[in-house]
């Protein structure tokens, strides 16, 4: 097991509802990705008590291709942070994850859609996506992540998302250490003092 098998490593960059997405798209096809795919994903997000007490949030992911249920811890910089992923049935289990979460007493929930186009590299995936969110009447956040995959330690992890972020045009822009929870839901987290 590598020291990073359950951890989390990427950058978030905030981008503008006018961020050009093709030129985007052109620098990182230059670099010929494995794949590349655009697709819908519904993200439900859950606190619990448990995670309430010892810090962590529980997101609820399901698209056409992946089904899992995953715990990320809450950090106040979303650069490094705990993330174990449960790969479930590919068929809806909402009720069944209604109700292991309801066994652990939800204290907070929300969920939000992202509509993202996804470019896999061996060893970085790179993503635009606009998140809205069923409960915020709109309110939506432009999003370019990139996160590091299959490095053996935390330097190399970082130089891989500067790597790709210099030769996208991020190299200098400055990225935002909030969750895309504290994103979409402001204050939430430090509203359940889950807020280091």
């Amino acid at each position: 097991m590598t020291v990073l098998r359950y951890k989390e490593i990427e950058h978030k960059f905030v981008v503008p509802a006018s961020f050009d997405v093709d030129a985007f798209r052109r620098a990182l096809a230059a670099l010929s990705p494995g794949r590349r795919e655009v697709l819908r994903v519904r993200d439900r997000y859950f606190v619990t008590a448990a995670g309430q007490a010892r810090g962590f949030i529980l997101r609820h992911r399901h698209d056409r291709d992946l089904h899992e249920l995953t715990l990320k811890t809450v950090v106040g910089d979303a650069e490094v942070r705990d993330e174990i992923n449960v790969a479930l049935r590919p068929h809806d289990q909402d009720a069944t994850i209604d109700a292991f979460v309801a066994a652990q007493g939800v204290v907070w929930r929300g969920t939000l859609w992202k509509d993202l186009e996804v470019w896999h590299f061996d060893d970085c995936e790179v993503v635009h996506y606009v998140a809205t969110a069923a409960d915020r009447d709109g309110h939506a956040v432009h999003c370019v992540e990139f996160e590091a995959i299959h490095q053996a330690t935390m330097d190399e992890a970082l130089a891989v998302m500067a790597r790709y972020e210099r030769l996208t045009g991020f190299g200098s822009a400055v990225r935002t250490p909030l969750s895309l929870v504290d994103l979409m839901w402001p204050g939430v987290l430090a509203e359940l003092r889950l807020t280091p």
